[in-house]
């Protein structure tokens, strides 16, 4: 996952300044020394570096931390303010009109960002939230760029407006926007031409689409993985074109993350999106405070949260925290919960939000073996209702009925029934533990 390895330094840093009963200056300034290093190391823009390292240091040295009671704590507090700062303070929504009226957003980036489905990630999230959006293929020379888009629009439930690769994109824009109007669709998503590096027909086009179309807001798709890249790439279409807002894809990559940290302080334009995984429901919106509490190591609870709530059904869950209490739940429940890990994205996208987790996650992966709960589903797929239903009834030769059916060695069936038991016991010696609402957003049950 994307920070890991600055998150890890910042970490080391601050069990240094937490060991200390007071603090010098001269202990910030070695402190700060560090984390400009592990910044730079993560691919942030060098002078963004050197102004947060300098807003640090102006905060830290002053006499309230100094003589504070807990000046380690302190400074952490800071670097986290500035790392929020530095990324935007605020979250920034997209610019939508309200009601009826339609929002048109031109979608730019180069090729290999995965925009085009962004694009379409894009517009099942607006979907989810009521509108009523509609794709646009203008992106008339890419082979095979139409057809993606409209396999990512059947899929997210969305139409794909294209006029084929014949026709000049300026022209297909202006049809789209009024089939739009005439099929009350509010929302217009261009999905724009990209090119392996930026080019001035690339630019011309996109100028021309905005000189034809009202154009509500330009949003650019940048590869996070990319890194310095990526902020010289948004800066250049602010420069050009003039952007709204950008989304990153790739988080979920092996990226040093620099770009999240770079882009708004070099561009001045917010991040609204990060993409964080290939699937079309992989596309979080971006909370600067939120990513600051994962890059320093404390989680992310809040989208943990929402995580939990889109993923599991609330009848669901009211039914299953019944079960539990009663102990009667079986391995049709068993099932049930492990689908919804997978809806939220598998045991490692969970991990990585529980505070203390994300720099330990190198470690965690090669303890979490997500091969072996698709293992586990093929056995408990393998078992006849009345087996889930009724674990007891297990015997020896139902159990090699289910290996082979699930194509895994007895030993593993085994295996899964003991721990299902075991769990059952732990439940029955823990029943306060079933009963509690986590946080303030609570109400759902955890799927582990």
């Amino acid at each position: 996952m994307a920070f890991e390895s600055l998150t890890e330094k910042l970490q080391n840093v601050f069990k240094k300044l937490r060991g200390k009963g007071r603090l010098t200056e001269e202990d910030v300034k070695i402190a700060l020394k560090e984390v400009k290093m592990a910044l730079l190391e993560a691919d942030v823009n060098f002078r963004v570096v050197k102004q947060f390292t300098k807003a640090v240091q102006e905060r830290a040295v002053g006499q309230d931390v100094m003589n504070g009671l807990n000046p380690g704590q302190m400074v952490i507090k800071i670097v986290n303010e500035e790392l929020v700062n530095l990324m935007g303070s605020e979250t920034t929504e997209l610019p939508v009109k309200p009601g009826n009226d339609i929002t048109v957003f031109m979608m730019a980036g180069l090729q290999g960002a995965g925009k085009t489905t962004t694009v379409a990630k894009l517009a099942g999230k607006l979907k989810s939230k009521g509108k009523r959006p509609l794709l646009v293929a203008c992106d008339v020379y890419r082979p095979a760029a139409i057809t993606q888009l409209q396999v990512n629009g059947e899929k997210q439930g969305v139409e794909v407006f294209s006029m084929g690769d014949k026709q000049n994109p300026v022209n297909i824009a202006k049809a789209a926007v009024e089939h739009a109007k005439a099929n009350q669709q509010n929302v217009v998503l261009l999905d724009t031409a990209g090119r392996l590096h930026v080019d001035e027909d690339m630019m011309q086009e996109l100028a021309d689409i905005k000189a034809n179309v009202q154009v509500d807001a330009t949003l650019l798709i940048v590869d996070a993985m990319t890194g310095q890249d990526a902020v010289n790439v948004a800066k250049t279409f602010t420069d050009k074109v003039g952007i709204d807002g950008v989304i990153l894809t790739k988080m979920d990559g092996d990226t040093r993350g620099g770009a999240a940290l770079s882009i708004k302080a070099v561009t001045g334009k917010p991040i609204l999106y990060v993409g964080m995984g290939e699937k079309l429901s992989d596309l979080e919106q971006f909370y600067p405070e939120r990513m600051a509490s994962r890059i320093l190591g404390m989680g992310d609870v809040m989208s943990l949260i929402e995580k939990a709530e889109a993923a599991i059904d609330q009848e669901q869950a009211a039914e299953m925290q019944k079960k539990l209490k009663k102990m009667d739940f079986d391995f049709n429940d068993y099932l049930t919960s492990m689908e919804q890990m997978k809806k939220m994205g598998g045991i490692g996208s969970i991990l990585n939000m529980l505070p203390g987790v994300g720099s330990k996650m190198k470690d965690i992966e090669g303890m979490v073996d997500e091969s072996a709960l698709e293992r586990t589903k093929s056995i408990i797929l393998s078992m006849t209702p009345q087996e889930r239903t009724n674990p007891g009834i297990l015997n020896v030769s139902r159990k090699n009925r289910i290996a082979r059916g699930a194509g895994v060695d007895i030993a593993e069936v085994n295996r899964l029934v003991k721990q299902f038991e075991q769990s059952k016991k732990m439940m029955k010696q823990m029943p306060g533990m079933m009963g509690g609402k986590m946080g303030k957003r609570g109400g759902f049950k955890l799927p582990f």
